[in-house]
């Protein structure tokens, strides 16, 4: 029988971090992510599974330590908020150009700027387009609960090692601050083989391996940058996931992501009662998106709504998956400001069903 534990999203990410074999963890405190390092200096993993973990001077030196780690071989990971992953962006730049496997965590708060500590989803261009200078992606998992959230650890390390590449979690700070039951697998070693591009000095039958992102001749460059892109190509043929609820007899859907899709869950059975025949489709990879299914369901429907705590980003990769086939729409909240199921599912009767766009 599996033991679950109350926990905080936050906390269910560190200690999920802790039994993932985690060989170091580099961060810096900022609201709403502050607990995972909290969590991590307090439950002094070092002791458990030699777990190293290390609050950094800054967020771009917390990233620059992982790129290091990295290099490595390791499983490393480092988490913090909207501002604190734009100083990261150079970092993972250079991450991503030398390839190299890491987990980033970022717990989402409303910008610009520094703006405030409430949950948003406007870091959706940030994650998903890349972030940083350069042809680059990240693989994004977006999980919806505090399960998914101690689930897409485990996960983001496989993948990260699987394609030599960074991965996102992308959250919010209404998940990493709310409390649900959690069931955690079982403790798992600390890897103890060095994959054969880490930088571990020479070895016996082979020159020591130097890892860079650096390559002054173009011709070289852009052949490296093709081998990336079939990368990325291959990802999204392999690594599409998401989840629909009620869309086999759908006529309109919500597409969201994170707090806003479990809104939109409430919504989904709001609209039905009213006789709206609605679903959910619910990415948990952002990158790469599930425009195939998206292109799919496209004919048989009357209307997509894209329901994000945001000014309407993630609803540009659904307008491209549709290419034209259906009316598609945005309805979100900003500034920190979460919105109830009521209020999406009234934007969609009134937008498609009675013809009136209230924002």
């Amino acid at each position: 029988m599996k033991e679950f534990k109350l926990m905080k999203g936050n906390e269910a990410i560190a200690e999920a971090a802790i039994l993932a074999g985690t060989d170091a963890y580099f961060g810096y405190p900022i609201t709403p992510q502050s607990e995972i390092l909290e969590y991590l200096m307090a439950e002094k993993p070092h002791e458990r599974t030699g777990m190293v973990v290390l609050q950094a001077e800054s967020e771009v030196a917390a990233i620059n330590m992982v790129y290091a780690g990295a290099g490595c071989g390791r499983k490393v990971m480092t988490s913090s908020s909207s501002p604190g992953i734009s100083l990261k962006q150079e970092g993972l730049s250079y991450i991503a150009g030398a390839q190299l496997p890491c987990l980033v965590v970022n717990v989402v708060r409303a910008g610009p700027g520094l703006g405030t500590i409430q949950p948003a989803q406007s870091d959706y261009f940030q994650s998903v387009k890349g972030g940083g200078h350069g042809d680059y992606r990240v693989l994004v998992l977006a999980p919806s609960s505090v399960q998914e959230m101690a689930d897409f650890v485990g996960l983001g390390f496989d993948l990260a090692f699987k394609y030599r590449n960074p991965v996102m979690i992308l959250t919010d700070g209404a998940l990493g601050q709310m409390m649900e039951k959690v069931s955690f697998r079982e403790q798992q070693p600390r890897m103890t083989a060095f994959p054969e591009w880490a930088t571990t000095g020479k070895a016996p039958g082979r020159e020591k391996n130097v890892i860079s992102s650096l390559n002054l001749e173009s011709a070289r460059q852009e052949e490296f940058n093709l081998k990336l892109q079939e990368k990325y190509r291959k990802m999204e043929a392999e690594e599409v996931r998401f989840e629909l609820t009620d869309c086999d007899d759908a006529e309109y859907i919500f597409v969201a992501y994170g707090t806003s899709a479990r809104i939109c869950q409430k919504s989904v059975r709001l609209a039905r009662e009213k006789g709206i025949k609605a679903g959910l489709l619910r990415p948990l990879t952002l990158f790469p998106f599930p425009q195939k299914v998206l292109k799919e369901m496209a004919p048989g429907l009357k209307g997509i709504l894209s329901v994000e705590m945001s000014a309407g980003q993630m609803v540009e990769d659904v307008l491209l998956a549709v290419n034209g086939r259906v009316r598609v729409e945005h309805f979100g909240r900003l500034g920190g400001i979460v919105p109830s199921p009521d209020e999406v599912t009234d934007a969609l009767e009134n937008i498609f069903i009675k013809g009136i766009d209230n924002g």
